[in-house]
């Protein structure tokens, strides 16, 4: 109970309201709090909170950080719609990794899905507490009343009460088990536009980002990382860099990672110029052993290759894939390969930490997940979950890189070595070099068509290092359920009597974790592009044939959409080709097709058509932004240079090398929603799996040229 007081106090809420949520059960709960501050009554834990204040305002704690993809506007809105209030009136708090607001990772595209009924039910039951409080207390039946707008009206009178004026009239209410939501056709915010309120003050500077945060008495740090990332510190010559202005101290640290620690050098100083100044300055010398030899993508898409020919473990099958692929009329086989890359978020890596003299840290810090970081920070400084108090800034950027928190933890490990709040940024030299990286992966695939065109044998074999066994230490010996469960064929729908998924393991010491959809932007690639393939060769056209195979409604309404939208039917100019792909990811399906044209020794991408069905989503405008961004950050995953290593190092080092679409280079985008009404699906990431295959199809088509191999030069394809 006195931690949930403690909670209360960081209101700075002085007066009696209501306070409601819901448990993961979900059961709700209520709070009355006090003109103490503390609760009076607590039935269980309770998650998200809701916070009715006697003034009116109204708080919901959110439980997803906000990296671009719009947490701050959709949770509330799940929120408003059920409390009948105006976005306007609603404040968000970010909750702080504590276990009682549940799952609090933005990641997987999960925040709309996850709190879809639970925010949604919080705020149905606040809204019916606070319309029966009104009618008692006009002795008046409950039916008469309705809310609006922060308001309880009685029809017959017209009669008032604000929301904070019943708010602890109700907070002595029990909490409704099952209240009434809205139907999807008296929705006044859900599936509407809504202009975004944070964009204002990100557009101006006003917003606060990790990298503007400052605290009292803190000290800037810099690293010197390995540029073979795993070697060790030999010798450290500071004589120069200690004669710089403002340079405190030159120290060896550590990087601690999920798979390994790393050896690396810090500069702390009271400025962040002078920090930056001194690491140029300083001269280290490390010891590599065999990370040049060994640590190379040369090296490690050998070794995948060498894969590609043996067996693989056997994550699925239905039908004789050996029997149906032997007795096939045609048979293909090819290998599909995606490249390493970096997250680059225009927020490079920071975050402050405090490590104080009674055992307790604070940190500050632009992360994924208030939750993991508790966890990493409770079990690297060995203390308490309850010692540490984690506060979330807004993500300028993450697509997965801020949920490894390598970089929290150095600042930590700085704290405690020099005893006051430390303040680490990397340098964007450090986010590109030192990872970790979307894995390079291969994919074998293998298929057969009969004597009327019908392809009868699929196999899919991803082969290469898992985010599973290298950051989570997962057994090796069974297929990675990652890649293989969204490959499956209860996922893709593909009714194909042969169909086979199975996996390699090839580890390799290049740090990797999960980049914006996953494995999906690398296994869209190889299944759109491969099957693609399959259906030219069989003489049939793209859409059609993949309408005959699949078993799912809502995957033919998505292709049938397309084939409108993009006008497919239609007949082309010479020079021009039109590819299409579709793919499922995160709970939503996405389609697209994409227009190229010869020029001179190349292409240019003309047109992009992208249509998804997300099932319910809050925001029209938000669904669009987040699928234009994923048609950025697909082309360029195809056609910008990844991340390579040669000599154990990374050969990329700034955006100059390691680049992403420019302005001018921009296609036409179209972006159509299909209002299928189901459960609601991802949006951050469905968009960007398609992508990719359909541009190379679109290429074929043009062209003639096949591509399995990612990245490739859109200027040199003739």
């Amino acid at each position: 109970m006195s931690n949930r007081r403690d909670f209360i106090k960081t209101l700075g809420l002085s007066s009696a309201g209501l306070m409601l949520g819901l448990s993961a059960t979900p059961r709700p709960s209520v709070v009355k709090m006090t003109t103490h501050g503390g609760p009076s009554a607590l039935a269980l834990e309770i998650n998200p909170f809701i916070v009715i204040e006697p003034t009116g305002k109204i708080i919901l704690i959110n439980p997803r950080p906000d990296m671009g993809q719009g947490s701050t506007q959709a949770v509330p809105s799940l929120l408003a719609e059920e409390l009948d209030v105006r976005l306007d009136q609603v404040t968000i708090w970010q909750s702080d990794g504590k276990n009682k607001y549940g799952d609090q990772t933005s990641g997987g595209s999960s925040s709309v899905r996850a709190l879809w009924n639970p925010i949604r039910k919080a705020g149905a039951a606040a809204r019916e507490m606070l319309v029966k409080a009104a009618a008692q207390r006009w002795k008046v039946s409950e039916t008469e009343c309705y809310a609006k707008e922060g308001k309880i009206y009685h029809k017959p009178t017209g009669k008032t009460l604000s929301y904070g004026e019943v708010a602890d009239d109700a907070s002595k209410l029990e909490v409704p088990k099952n209240p009434t939501l809205k139907e999807a056709k008296d929705f006044k915010i859900i599936g509407k536009y809504a202009p975004r309120l944070d964009v204002p003050a990100r557009v101006t500077g006003k917003a606060v980002f990790g990298i503007d945060v400052e605290v009292p008495g803190m000290v800037y740090a810099v690293m010197i990382h390995n540029p073979h990332i795993h070697g060790k510190v030999v010798s450290i010559d500071d004589s120069e860099a200690l004669k710089i202005k403002g340079v405190q101290k030159v120290l060896k640290c550590e990087r601690p990672m999920p798979h390994r620690t790393a050896e690396a050098v810090a500069i702390i100083a009271d400025n962040f110029w002078a920090a930056l100044s001194a690491k140029r300055a300083v001269k280290v010398q490390w010891e590599n052993g065999d990370i040049p030899q060994t640590m190379t993508t040369e090296v490690y898409f050998k070794k995948c290759a060498e894969a590609a020919t043996k067996e693989g473990l056997k994550a699925e099958e239905h039908g004789d894939f050996g029997v149906k692929f032997s007795g096939a009329s045609k048979k293909i086989e090819a290998v599909y390969e995606t490249p390493f890359l970096a997250h680059a978020p225009i927020e490079p890596e920071n975050a402050i930490a405090h490590i104080k003299e009674d055992g307790t840290a604070e940190v500050w810090a632009p992360i994924q997940g208030p939750d993991w970081a508790l966890r990493d920070l409770a079990g690297y400084l060995k203390i308490k979950p309850e010692q540490i108090k984690v506060n979330v800034a807004l993500l300028g950027g993450a697509f997965g890189r801020k949920a490894y928190h390598d970089f929290l933890l150095e600042a930590c490990y700085l704290s405690r070595e020099v005893k006051k709040p430390v303040k680490l940024v990397w340098t964007r030299e450090d986010d590109i070099t030192q990872g970790p990286y979307r894995p390079g992966m291969l994919a074998r695939m293998q298929g057969g068509i009969d004597t009327q065109g019908n392809i009868v044998a699929y196999h899919h074999h991803p082969i290469g290092e898992s985010i599973q066994m290298q950051v989570f230490k997962t057994p090796t010996d069974k297929p990675d359920d990652w890649i293989c469960g969204e490959l499956s064929q209860k996922e893709q729908k593909y009714n194909i009597p042969a169909f086979k998924v199975s996996f390699s393991h090839v580890p390799t010491d290049i740090p990797i974790v999960w980049w914006r959809s996953v494995y999906a932007s690398n296994f869209g690639f190889s299944q759109e592009g491969f099957l693609d393939e399959l259906i030219h060769a069989a003489g049939k056209d793209p859409i059609k044939a993949r309408l005959e195979m699949l078993t799912d409604t809502r995957f033919k309404t998505v292709l049938e959409t397309l084939h409108e939208k993009a006008k497919w039917s239609e007949k082309l100019p010479a020079g021009q080709g039109k590819g299409i792909a579709i793919f499922k990811s995160f709970g939503s399906i996405s389609a697209c097709c994409i227009t190229v044209s010869k020029q001179a020794n190349g292409v240019k991408i003309d047109k992009v058509v992208s249509v998804i069905d997300c099932g319910h989503y809050v925001n029209p405008d938000n669904v669009k932004a987040q699928t234009e961004g994923n048609i950025v950050m697909g082309i360029s995953a195809a056609v910008k240079k990844g991340i390579t290593f040669s000599n154990g190092q990374a050969e990329q080092t700034n955006f100059h090398q390691y680049q992403i679409m420019r302005f001018n280079e921009m296609p036409v985008v179209e972006i159509h929603i299909v209002e299928s009404g189901a459960e609601p699906g991802g949006v951050g990431e469905p968009g960007l799996p398609p992508i990719a295959p359909a541009l190379t199809n679109a290429i074929f088509a043009a062209t003639g040229k096949r591509i399995r191999r990612l990245p490739f030069d859109l200027n040199t394809l003739a």
